[in-house]
């Protein structure tokens, strides 16, 4: 995307890297326009409505709008009934929730954890597949969220979410995040029984011992940063994830 259309780290994690939108993000309202119109009403109603039966078509858009809201936090699916209309239950949210990642728009990431019921019952971390998605539906613009350190910290873990999201298929590792008490490791990768912990620092307040817990609790595990104390943001979206394995 540099090489072909000239954009900084800052754009491409805004605007997320399609490239048939990259010639206009200097007219971000178009942009935005061509985004939601284009790509995301498109991909809802050709890859989702087409080949399966949707019931509630606005409760899903509206699950979607809800997940790129929250992308990158983890949120509860009864506490997601409370904030969508005509939510019906959770086995439908889940349903949905479930075709969003069929269609790469929207996932929501299990936790880690040995325990495969538990790993099952967690609630998901929503993480968008292009962080497009997330700035085609924000009123603000790349020159305000800039200036908004949680805001921007929440875009730039989530322009890694969607990076590991694209990747899993390729390098064949399985996406979770891990919690515990007050702890949080944004992202782990599981493959062949190897575990890796990925945190992102870039401005977002989080807890420094996170790392260091998941790590007395999964000795075995190899853990990393990244940000400007670990692996820069630009290097890690340039690289294979599954390399970490292998360092």
């Amino acid at each position: 995307m540099q090489a072909a259309f000239d954009i900084t780290l800052q754009q491409y994690i805004w605007f997320g890297g399609y490239p048939g939108a990259a010639d206009i993000i200097t007219d971000e309202d178009r942009w935005k326009r061509y985004v939601k119109e284009g790509l995301i009403e498109a991909s809802i109603s050709r890859d989702i409505m087409m080949l399966t039966r949707v019931d509630k078509p606005a409760l899903m858009k509206q699950l979607f709008e809800l997940g790129c809201h929250y992308s990158g936090q983890i949120l509860a699916f009864n506490k997601m009934l409370g904030q969508l209309l005509d939510a019906g239950n959770t086995v439908t949210l889940a349903h949905y929730l479930n075709l969003l990642d069929t269609a790469n728009l929207l996932s929501g990431i299990g936790k880690y954890s040995p325990n495969i019921i538990r790993q099952k019952a967690s609630s998901p971390k929503f993480m968008v597949y292009n962080t497009a998605l997330i700035s085609a539906n924000s009123p603000q613009r790349l020159s305000e969220v800039v200036l908004c350190p949680n805001e921007w910290g929440r875009i730039v873990e989530s322009a890694i979410g969607a990076h590991l999201l694209n990747q899993a298929p390729v390098d064949d590792y399985r996406l979770y995040y891990w919690q515990q008490s007050a702890n949080e490791v944004d992202f782990v990768l599981k493959k062949n029984g190897q575990a890796v912990g990925l945190e992102v620092k870039s401005g977002r307040i989080q807890h420094a011992s996170s790392l260091a817990a998941f790590k007395k609790v999964f000795p075995e595990a190899k853990v990393f940063l990244i940000g400007d104390s670990g692996i820069p943001i630009e290097t890690f979206l340039r690289m294979r994830p599954g390399e970490l394995f292998l360092l």
